[in-house]
């Protein structure tokens, strides 16, 4: 059955697209711990970060720098954290979170956004790619 992500990256689910390649996708995560909370996926479903190849692997962590150099220019914050957990959805994902301590990482913590922000917050980040 295919994920969440999986349902993202065809279409049939709506997103707030911050930047694709053949490979990859980065989106706003629509449960923010902050404001720009994005999360970079491989368009080829796998569960688990370590099943990828060392090549995609290595891909996604260079695709990942390019969002996340964007979104500190794009968000006011020290430095873009980066988590990657993978209990909630069964798609690798890697959390990219804009924190000004280390309790702006705490996913027990999450901000509530208006369709106008994320709106806002996806264009403002996309103008920095």
């Amino acid at each position: 059955m295919a994920s969440i992500f999986s349902k993202i990256i065809t279409g049939e689910i709506p997103s707030y697209k911050i930047y694709e390649d053949d490979s990859f996708l980065a989106f706003l995560d629509i449960n923010p711990n902050a404001l720009g909370h994005t999360l970079c996926i491989p368009k080829k479903e796998t569960d688990q970060i370590f099943d990828l190849d060392d090549k995609t692997l290595s891909e996604l962590i260079i695709f990942s720098k390019k969002i996340a150099n964007a979104i500190k220019k794009a968000v006011v914050c020290e430095r873009v954290g980066m988590s990657v957990i993978g209990l909630e959805v069964p798609h690798v994902h890697i959390h990219l979170i804009p924190i000004n301590s280390m309790n702006d990482m705490n996913f027990n913590s999450k901000i509530e956004m208006t369709e106008a922000q994320f709106i806002e917050t996806m264009n403002k980040i996309k103008s920095y790619i």
